[in-house]
């Protein structure tokens, strides 16, 4: 990877997939839960998910809980690696800065 993918590299989708990461492998978090994790609103999360969604870096699920909707997101492995990819670059990036 020669540059940052600028996919990930916006703030508040890095704290998204970093979140994501965290997860175990395929497992999902709740919308409401990541949108107070990432300190976003409804709306910027949701605009930033799509993004993420469109580039398959991730999946999100629509259902319902009783009546109420519910929106679960999980990195992909395609997200997982570029991942993995961005946070090996910034790791090259600080050890030729040493």
């Amino acid at each position: 990877m020669d540059q940052l993918d600028d996919i990930i590299h916006q703030p508040v989708r890095l704290k998204i997939m970093a979140a994501l990461n965290a997860l175990p492998s395929r497992e999902s978090i709740d919308f409401v839960r990541l949108r107070a994790i990432v300190e976003a609103t409804e709306g910027n999360l949701g605009a930033h998910l799509a993004t993420l969604e469109k580039s398959g870096y991730i999946e999100m699920e629509k259902g319902f809980v009783g009546k109420k909707p519910r929106t679960s997101i999980a990195m992909t492995p395609s997200g997982r690696l570029a991942f993995e990819r961005y946070v090996s670059h910034l790791r090259g990036i600080l050890d030729g800065a040493a």
